[in-house]
Parts: C-alpha cells; sequence; structure tokens
C-alpha cells in the first residue's frame, strides 16, 4: 500500500494484501513476547467455556500482522504515523486465514516535503467478516522534495 510518494496517491483509491494463516504458533510467541497470557488466547479448556468456545488469536496479534502485510517501501515511508478508531469485531481463531483491505480516506500535506496518508483499514478472515477496522496514518516523502521533519 506505501509504495508510492505522497503526492502519488489520490483520495478513494483500494489495495488489497495477500493472505496469512493464524497459527497456534504465532499465539504462543505473542503471549511469551508481549507477556499477555491471558487464557482466552492461550488455555484451550477456559476457551472452551467461553462464548467463542475456543481460543482466539490477540486483537493486537491480528493488528501485528496486519502491518506486516502492508507493503512499505523504504525509500518513501517515512514513519507510521498512527491509528484512530482501532475496533476488534470479530474474533480470530487459529487457523482463521486474514488479508488487509485497505482505501485512501484523505491526504494531508505537512509543506515540508512529507504528507500523510490517512486510510481506512479493514483486516478480512476467509468467511469475508472484518476481524479489526481502524484508521491508518503513515508519513511518507513527496516526491523529489527535501524533507524536513523536525
Amino acid at each position: 500500500m506505501y509504495a508510492k510518494y505522497f503526492d502519488e496517491y489520490e483520495a478513494g483509491e483500494s489495495w488489497s494484501s495477500h493472505g496469512r494463516t493464524i497459527t497456534e504458533a504465532h499465539i504462543v510467541n505473542f503471549a511469551g513476547l508481549s507477556g499477555d497470557w491471558f487464557p482466552l488466547h492461550t488455555d484451550a479448556e477456559y476457551a472452551e467455556r467461553t462464548v467463542f468456545q475456543q481460543r482466539i488469536a490477540h486483537g493486537m496479534l491480528v493488528l501485528s500482522v496486519a502491518t506486516g502485510l502492508m507493503v512499505l517501501h523504504p525509500d518513501v515511508v517515512i514513519a507510521f504515523y498512527g491509528m484512530d478508531n482501532v475496533r476488534f469485531v470479530k474474533p480470530t481463531f487459529i487457523g482463521d486465514t486474514i488479508h488487509l483491505e485497505m482505501t485512501v480516506a484523505d491526504l494531508l500535506d505537512k509543506h515540508n516535503g512529507t504528507g500523510v496518508v490517512a486510510s481506512s483499514l479493514k483486516v478480512v478472515k476467509q468467511t469475508n467478516e472484518p476481524v479489526v477496522v481502524a484508521g491508518v496514518k503513515m508519513l511518507l516523502k513527496k516526491r523529489g522534495e527535501s524533507t524536513s521533519i523536525v
């Protein structure tokens, strides 16, 4: 998604990613990295007694995997600028395959050789149901301009 200079984007353009299947290894590794061993994610017996009836992936794990599905070209991406209105709207289970659907919502020229591309993000699983929705902002370089972000 972020493989072009800021001034090459237009509001309304869309992009979809390839998929990635969430595995038990993802959940265990994320729990170890984050320290989030909440039993809904890591205890099959506990999770079976919940409304989900099985373990679910951490919402932040799904969001982290989603960032890995973004195309981030190092010649144009300066920095991740932020997220707004993040919602975990459906569970992601072990074995679900997720992909991204993104649409450019707004363009903010910073007048310093950079601009912010604001996009709507949907993480969608194989059932075509969104599991995470959010607004994402990325700070990008403009083509042929010197950049001053200080």
